[in-house]
């Protein structure tokens, strides 16, 4: 379990958040919501260790697997080569992937959909693959928590639902704790349990998605109207549920 109790992060006289109690159990998936400037990256840093609190406590596993918003610098490195140094890099600067390295990134890629792409080269992938390579890479180092940084925020629509079916398919196997930023709350509608939405340094809404995720909750954080609409989809697959911004009604009445 990744807890954070009485947290706060001040930068200067300025707090980004504080008072801030967070506990991401394995087994559920949580969504933070918020507009730019509203905290959302510093708690995220927070959460995997790298930015220090001004106070409060943190607690987490010592390995957390991390998914940027996107990776540039694996030019020239084969997808496996790429998944495999998650587990690298937590045996220090020189180490060697082993047999057991590449195995393992090779059982990652395959849980996202991607060992087919093993051999070839990451900075050759478009977007969409991209980001499951990288999920995969988190994946690979066995951590239990994963920490998501917007990761489908740059992708077009059927690359955000390939990404975002991997993720629920995590979510639903319990196997993780699941923690991701996001501008767009249909995402967590679709693949988060419970919800943070940053109002303030001090004002938040945290709870189940259905409790959170409503057409008030959400007009109020990003200054605009939604409607969420429930939708019955064929096949028996489980409801889907739809947030729908309202663009160019801000100054009117919804």
């Amino acid at each position: 379990m990744t807890t954070l109790t009485g947290a706060g992060v001040r930068f200067g006289s300025r707090w980004i958040f504080r008072n801030l109690d967070l506990h991401a159990p394995v087994g559920r998936s949580l969504a933070i919501l918020g507009p730019n400037g509203r905290g959302k990256t510093t708690l995220l840093r927070s959460l995997l260790g790298f930015q220090p609190l001004t106070e409060g406590q943190r607690d987490a596993p010592s390995v957390i697997g991390y998914v940027p918003q996107y990776a540039s610098h694996e030019v020239g490195y084969s997808v496996r080569q790429v998944v495999a140094t998650g587990r690298v890099a937590q045996r220090g600067l020189f180490a060697q992937p082993t047999a057991g390295d590449m195995e393992a990134a090779d059982d990652a890629l395959a849980r996202v959909g991607m060992v087919g792409f093993a051999e070839n080269r990451f900075d050759w992938l478009s977007g969409g693959e991209r980001q499951l390579v990288l999920l995969a890479r988190a994946i690979a180092t066995g951590a239990t928590t994963l920490v998501l940084d917007e990761p489908a925020s740059a992708l077009d629509l059927r690359n955000q639902d390939r990404f975002l079916a991997v993720v629920d398919s995590l979510r639903e196997d319990g196997d993780h704790a699941i923690l991701f930023t996001t501008h767009l709350p249909q995402h967590a509608a679709a693949v988060a349990d419970d919800a943070l939405l940053l109002y303030g340094p001090e004002d938040r809404l945290l709870g189940p998605v259905e409790d959170t995720v409503t057409e008030d909750a959400i007009a109020r954080l990003y200054g605009i109207p939604v409607r969420i609409v429930d939708c019955d989809l064929p096949g028996g697959a489980r409801p889907a549920r739809g947030v729908i911004p309202l663009f160019g009604q801000a100054g009117s009445q919804a």
